[in-house]
């Protein structure tokens, strides 16, 4: 059985182990004061639990109260070997096993136990998002994907039951095209595609991140706190 390690603090945000899949990966848990979600972050390809777009995410998301995970999909030695052949950065059947893993670990360890999840997933991390919330339906109360390939997760989206908001830049007409042609494949009757006008792949332009930021905490809070929001089964795991 994997387990969560923590490490040091710094104000509500302590640097963690997570044991998964007999490997062991960094991450990052803020629990602000007597949280009751968590949501836990996927990271898109060549990125990391580093990744300034979405701490800044996280960060709104715990002034909001919510609690955030953001770990490293890979292994130090699994990024060096990925930098070098791409091998890894859209398997997403791997990539969403890792997110089971984390989601597993959230769910047994008695600071979060209690807590509602929702799932943040970037660029290839949608897609693990999306294939890790159709393996647990139960667990997951909400998605939001930032500039994803949700097309990417494949007959997965045929089982996602949880609310699905996507995320995508204005200008970014590729990504445009294939979200609104996994919108269409999504199970999950509460689902919306928001285009963010004027905003790049990377939401580098002045607020757009911030907009996102607004978009994913709403989102959250709506499925958290309303009658949308699923609780989780408390006995699956």
């Amino acid at each position: 059985m994997g387990s969560l390690q923590g490490g040091v603090k710094d104000g509500v945000a302590r640097e963690i182990q997570l044991d998964v899949d007999s490997v062991y990966l960094e991450g990052t848990l803020a629990l602000p004061d007597q949280p009751r979600e968590v949501v836990i972050f996927a990271h898109g390809s060549g990125s990391s639990r580093n990744s300034p777009r979405n701490r800044l995410v996280a960060q709104v998301l715990q002034e909001q109260g919510m609690g955030t995970l953001l770990f490293d999909l890979l292994t130090g030695r699994e990024e060096s070997v990925d930098w070098r052949t791409g091998e890894l950065r859209f398997n997403i059947p791997f990539l969403a096993r890792r997110l089971v893993g984390a989601t597993e670990l959230v769910m047994r360890n008695k600071e979060t136990r209690d807590h509602k999840i929702g799932y943040f997933g970037a660029s290839t991390g949608a897609a693990a998002a999306l294939l890790a919330a159709a393996e647990l339906p139960e667990a997951v109360s909400a998605i939001v994907s930032r500039g994803g390939r949700p097309d990417l997760a494949g007959p997965a989206l045929n089982s996602v039951t949880a609310p699905t908001l996507l995320i995508v830049g204005g200008r970014d007409m590729p990504v445009i095209a294939m979200n609104r042609e996994a919108l269409a494949r999504l199970k999950s009757p509460e689902k919306k595609l928001v285009l963010v006008p004027g905003a790049s792949h990377l939401f580098e332009e002045p607020g757009a991140l911030e907009e996102v930021a607004r978009l994913a905490s709403r989102w959250f809070k709506q499925y958290f706190c309303g009658a949308g929001g699923k609780p989780r089964n408390p006995n699956r795991y």
